[in-house]
């Protein structure tokens, strides 16, 4: 491996092509190798749309390529997503440390998107996101049935590319069942990312699920937490 070219990869380009690693069953190819050896300062260098399409793309990448290994490892949510399964520029990171830590800016995990994580890593608080974006959520895919598809993120288009995801699985999997409409669960265990009730039914208008939130009640599916692997969007 030449290390000191590895160093200067693109991220972003380096986790995309991790993730295409994955979706072609190459679970340990060369680019889950080089982001391994990925220069920190790179990482620190990337704006606020290169810093989603690459935390994004790796967590997919590395919630699949486990799960493709040990598909038994959902079983256990609670050591699934608190272990270290990939490592980036010298740093072996958990999905928990990629979601709440960066992506969610060191929001507690059971916190329902209100209370920050009292004790962030260093590496977590060098790299993190400046402000949250609720629609991560609707790109993170850890293998489970209930999950949003995966799609590739890019620098450019991370903006089009989250609206088409959150728009895309809101209406998919919302019901309306007469004054009733019925949401992911998602809404409900991390609503302060999306502002609370009022900003929840804001969102639903926003993204075609009803047209009119006031005349409806929210209720909250199940989680469905079955393996389902494989599931990217064109």
């Amino acid at each position: 491996m030449e290390i000191a070219a590895t160093s200067d990869a693109d991220p972003v380009a380096l986790a995309g092509a991790f993730l295409a690693e994955v979706r072609t069953g190459e679970h340990r190819g060369p680019a889950r190798e080089r982001l391994a050896y990925l220069s920190e300062g790179r990482l620190t260098a990337l704006d606020r749309k290169g810093r989603l399409a690459f935390w994004l793309d790796v967590y997919n990448a590395a919630a699949h390529a486990a799960l493709a290994d040990r598909p038994e490892r959902l079983g256990n949510r609670r050591r699934f997503f608190s272990a270290p399964l990939v490592e980036v520029a010298g740093e072996a990171l958990s999905l928990d440390t990629i979601e709440h830590g960066i992506l969610r800016r060191s929001a507690w995990k059971y916190g329902l998107g209100y209370l920050p994580h009292p004790f962030p890593g260093a590496f977590e608080r060098r790299h993190r996101v400046a402000d949250r974006d609720f629609r991560v959520h609707f790109a993170l895919n850890c293998g489970a049935a209930s999950c949003p598809a995966i799609a590739a993120y890019t620098a450019e288009n991370v903006d089009h590319e989250l609206h088409r995801a959150t728009e895309t699985y809101l209406t998919s999997e919302s019901v309306v069942d007469g004054d009733t409409v019925f949401v992911p669960r998602l809404l409900l265990w991390y609503r302060g990312d999306f502002g609370g009730r009022t900003g929840i039914r804001r969102i639903l208008r926003e993204y075609g699920v009803v047209d009119d939130p006031s005349r409806y009640r929210v209720r909250y599916r199940e989680y469905d937490w079955s393996l389902a692997l494989g599931r990217f969007r064109e």
